[in-house]
């Protein structure tokens, strides 16, 4: 592979539009800013003067009220205005999942939201990747598990995929995640799910049609046995295939077929592993683009 334009586009892809992020407006939560709103979305909140307040001018901002001073008030408080937003079809994709907002990964949140309202308050959100993988033991050469997305999941149906990805929920650690997220996933046994190696992060900043998205990514690697099959288990993926990481690198290069942030942990897996190198025109750029959000 000599030619990494193919990757620059989709890196593009998913930091579309950040020269927008101006038109937000701040969300800032005991004195610190942890999202970004869209004007729509101010509009409608504005109606909930008891919960949320408004600061306006050239400095303005969305803040909550003075009275919900801790992560408990705050939450319940809020999850009201979303539940009465999810029954006017504001809020939809409910997951009955909640995100942690916080403005870093390792702060205290200064409340929880539903995951499904996580990019209309333009919060960061955290997830995890497993790059699931298979070594030839005589040639070296690599071939990675892609899942195919259910054609019924509301977000990127039918898209290529990982063998098991997931958002970060509050109330378990990263590596709790990838445990649970192999299970669910691809029936991925415990001890064998266990050996996967955290590899590092991505990061992007996108604007989506909800609004701000501010996400970073921890990067697994999982060696599986040339024997094990992982299984679809939970509905959300119709079936797994083991392609060699040729043929990936040409989707990810020449195709959209995968879903815009995979993208990025599987470039990122193409360098750890040298199959992209500083030979390459175009390599510091690439690299440089994987975090190109907040890594925080």
């Amino acid at each position: 592979m000599k030619d990494l334009s193919g990757f620059v586009e989709r890196l593009k892809e998913c930091n579309a539009d950040v020269h927008k992020a101006r038109e937000f407006t701040p969300f800032i939560v005991d004195g610190k800013e942890v999202g970004k709103m869209r004007a729509g979305f101010v509009d409608i909140i504005r109606a909930y003067k008891d919960v949320f307040t408004l600061q306006r001018g050239r400095e303005g901002f969305v803040g909550l009220a003075p009275e919900l001073d801790t992560c408990e008030k705050r939450s319940q408080r809020v999850a009201e205005v979303l539940e009465a937003l999810r029954k006017e079809g504001v809020i939809t994709g409910w997951r009955d999942e909640l995100y942690p907002v916080t403005a870093s990964f390792y702060e205290e949140p200064v409340m929880l939201i539903e995951r499904a309202a996580a990019t209309h308050f333009g919060i960061k959100a955290y997830g995890i990747h497993v790059n699931g993988f298979v070594r030839d033991p005589q040639t070296g050469a690599i071939r990675l598990w892609v899942a195919r997305r259910s054609p019924t999941k509301p977000n990127w149906p039918n898209k290529l995929d990982h063998i098991v990805a997931g958002g970060q929920p509050h109330g378990l650690i990263p590596r709790d995640n990838v445990l649970k997220e192999c299970a669910e996933e691809a029936g991925i046994p415990p001890a064998l799910a266990a050996t996967a190696r955290p590899v590092g992060a991505v990061s992007y900043t996108t604007v989506s049609a909800s609004g701000y998205k501010p996400d970073v990514l921890f990067c697994y690697d999982l060696e599986l046995p040339p024997d094990f099959v992982p299984v679809p288990q939970d509905g959300e993926v119709s079936e797994f295939t083991l392609r060699p990481l040729e043929e990936v690198a040409d989707l990810v290069a020449n195709t959209t077929e995968f879903k815009t942030n995979c993208n990025l942990v599987i470039i990122d897996f193409m360098v750890r592993h040298g199959y992209i190198t500083p030979e390459m025109p175009g390599y510091l750029k690439l690299v440089s683009m994987l975090r190109s959000g907040d890594c925080s």
